[in-house]
């Protein structure tokens, strides 16, 4: 270390501990920008990724299959076949499995984590199964089914679906705590429902507005904190334990997705509409404050979060001018990718 920035280092460290709490987690945030494009290109639509911290993976959903990137090394390493209509994948460390909600064929991938090899297929979830996730309290495997308005519950040692749990409307993203409680959004109900995953049951529903279309949803499991990012530019903050509305923070258009990085306290929203995220800092359980706006790209609308290195990894396509049948814009052919978001 040379001499000048010996004698500047600890100036710059009194300085930035005499900001406020905001202030101060403006500065870290504010240096993060993209620092790689890895192009993947292939037909197929895309929704939501995943990170394997253990094994350093990202597994990134995309029609009928799943990417399998390595991401110290910044290239794919392989695919998991037979996963039509891939919403999601769940990781379950302590098992070392990994679970796919496969759209279209209402069903369940496991695969290893280890060797990315198939080990079964479950069937007979709802219909449409989108959000999936592993819950460490009742070691359960749970779909969020988007037509069937229900959660299947999951043995993952039987591979069997083993009960199933009515909602109050179209379900979207889901979050455990650990502690035995899964929340999930109701998307066309604009409603937060508290799961019981020990007894497979509705504990409470609770309303999102001003909320409007809430799709991706965090947690911050220290604090009791819930993430909802919706349709009208709004980020709403909800008690975990009681329901209670939080706080309202403005975002960007398009969101889908939403994570919590609880090393530095900002919650990230994917803003594909607008091709930004959006930087939050929790100052403390009942104040946030929006720290930088960070340009992205368009379309790049769910990401994953690698907790080590603080870094957030972005699905991404460059779009055509021209519409689907479904509506959708088309997509540039083999211009689909991996964006990283980090700090230099």
């Amino acid at each position: 270390m040379q001499r000048w920035f010996c004698t500047l280092l600890p100036l710059s460290l009194v300085l930035l501990a005499g900001l406020p709490p905001a202030a101060a987690a403006a500065a870290p945030a504010a240096n993060l920008r993209v620092l790689s494009h890895l192009p993947l290109g292939g037909a197929g639509g895309w929704d939501y990724l995943s990170f394997d911290a253990q094994h350093r993976h990202l597994f990134v959903s995309r029609g009928d299959r799943v990417l399998v990137i390595d991401v110290d090394a910044n290239k794919q390493l392989g695919s998991i076949a037979g996963t039509a209509g891939v919403h999601g994948i769940a990781i379950a460390p302590d098992l070392r499995r990994g679970f796919t909600s496969n759209g279209r064929s209402a069903s369940v991938t496991v695969f290893d984590l280890d060797t990315l090899g198939t080990v079964a297929t479950i069937t007979g979830t709802g219909q449409n199964p989108d959000a999936i996730l592993y819950d460490p309290a009742s070691h359960h495997v749970l779909t969020f089914n988007g037509r069937s308005g229900t959660a299947s519950v999951i043995d993952p040692a039987k591979h069997t679906v083993t009960a199933t749990i009515a909602l109050p409307g179209k379900p979207e993203y889901a979050v455990a705590d650990g502690a035995g409680h899964v929340y999930v959004n109701i998307e066309d109900k604009s409603e937060l429902v508290q799961l019981d995953s020990l007894h497979d049951k509705v504990l409470d529903v609770w309303p999102l507005a001003p909320c409007e279309s809430p799709s991706g949803l965090a947690i911050d499991t220290a604090h009791h904190r819930l993430f909802s990012v919706c349709d009208n530019r709004t980020m709403a903050i909800t008690d975990a334990i009681n329901g209670h509305h939080v706080a309202t923070v403005a975002i960007g258009d398009g969101p889908d997705g939403v994570v919590f990085d609880a090393a530095d306290a900002m919650v990230y929203s994917s803003n594909g509409e607008s091709g930004t995220i959006t930087a939050v800092h929790e100052d403390d359980p009942d104040h946030f404050t929006v720290t930088v706006t960070i340009p992205t790209q368009v379309s790049a609308r769910t990401l994953a979060l690698d907790p080590k290195l603080h870094r957030l990894y972005l699905s991404a396509a460059r779009l055509g001018t021209t519409r689907q049948a479904n509506g959708r814009p088309t997509i540039a052919p083999g211009s689909f990718g991996i964006l990283t978001v980090g700090r230099r």
